[in-house]
């Protein structure tokens, strides 16, 4: 007999309570699981673990609080820091869904003999006869689409990962269904921010939880002529223009860093825009190895458009050459490739050729 036991990771938001009920009613065997990841973060202070624990008991399954707060410092919270450090732009919720969403939950859920886990992320997981094997696609509520942050799941973990919104095309529907069953988080608004930097000024949680301070440097162009000062790399990131503190005819971008000379090096928008990049740490999802050039749609961060591209393997990077250029392509981010509506492949580093 088919083991349906599943754990379910709950945020105390609408999305996972949701997801709750359809899995119950689906016949699954439901344990709800909280992570306390970071104490006094929106995602893991006491309201979002008693409202979790509040559904599971109105709806009748149980619910278990797992506290993983070093694994989180470890895995999310350390590669946040090294990132800025490095000057480059992280993006803390991909890391969070490889290392604790779907790695150390995952291990849990075997503890507790469950064959799957699940969340509320807006992505679908199916076989594929066309690939012979399980695939990660968008989801039907194109806006809300998550695919593109959960692109580093370990392929072999598909099989045993249920999204049960990937249906919904709408939030509003599962605003409905969290009415119908006169659940208190119906309404609840989503969370925006960062779960460890709650007030959004992720500078200050810089200063605080590592040594990075501010350090006066120079602002160049890229002919290394001086035209300003910046009081830290890590308070910039490329595309940025304001609070550059420059006077110029035309408006000026963040293009890049000098971590050696501190320095942020700056340009026109026009120079923002590349052709070609190289991509890193690579997951492959759809193929085991890209043999011959490929057409691809990609995005290179979450609010990106997709936009098309050729790409060809060579040893342990990808070349990525866009048909149009794309704007302020960031070191850190993520490059996410889709074929149709199934992701092929993602990467954590790009670098511009």
């Amino acid at each position: 007999m088919e083991n349906k036991k599943v754990l379910l990771g709950m945020s105390g938001g609408v999305d996972s309570s949701v997801s709750a009920l359809l899995l119950k009613e689906k016949g699954y065997e439901v344990i709800g699981t909280t992570l306390e990841l970071f104490a006094g973060s929106s995602c893991c202070d006491m309201n979002p673990q008693l409202e979790a624990k509040n559904v599971c008991t109105q709806i009748g399954i149980p619910h278990f609080i797992y506290n993983c707060k070093a694994e989180f410092k470890k895995y999310v919270m350390d590669d946040f820091v090294d990132a800025y450090a490095n000057c480059r732009t992280p993006n803390p919720c991909i890391e969070c869904n490889r290392h604790m969403k779907f790695g150390f939950m995952w291990k849990k859920a075997q503890e507790l003999g469950c064959d799957f886990i699940a969340t509320g992320h807006y992505a679908k997981t199916e076989y594929s006869e066309t690939y012979g094997r399980w695939v990660l696609k968008k989801s039907e509520n194109v806006k809300k689409d998550q695919s593109y942050v959960l692109w580093n799941l370990p392929k072999e973990l598909l099989n045993h990962v249920l999204f049960p919104l990937a249906e919904f095309e709408t939030k509003e529907e599962i605003r409905q269904l969290a009415r119908k069953s006169n659940l208190k988080v119906a309404n609840k608004p989503d969370s925006e921010d960062i779960c460890f930097v709650p007030d959004g000024n992720y500078k200050k949680f810089l200063e605080k939880h590592s040594e990075i301070r501010p350090k006066i440097g120079n602002i160049v162009n890229q002919k290394g002529k001086t035209l300003g000062q910046h009081n830290g790399l890590y308070h910039y990131t490329i595309g940025q223009r304001r609070g550059l503190g420059i006077a110029n005819p035309v408006p000026l971008f963040v293009l890049g860093f000098d971590k050696e000379k501190n320095e942020i090096i700056v340009g026109e928008e026009k120079e923002l825009y590349k052709d070609k990049i190289t991509v890193i740490d690579i997951n492959l999802l759809l193929v085991d190895k890209i043999e011959k050039e490929m057409e691809v749609e990609v995005k290179t961060r979450y609010s990106a458009k997709l936009a098309k591209a050729r790409i060809w393997q060579e040893e342990n990077s990808i070349k990525v050459v866009f048909d149009e250029p794309q704007r302020a392509i960031t070191p850190g981010q993520s490059a996410v490739f889709y074929v149709g509506d199934v992701v092929l492949r993602g990467w954590k580093n790009m670098f511009v050729d």
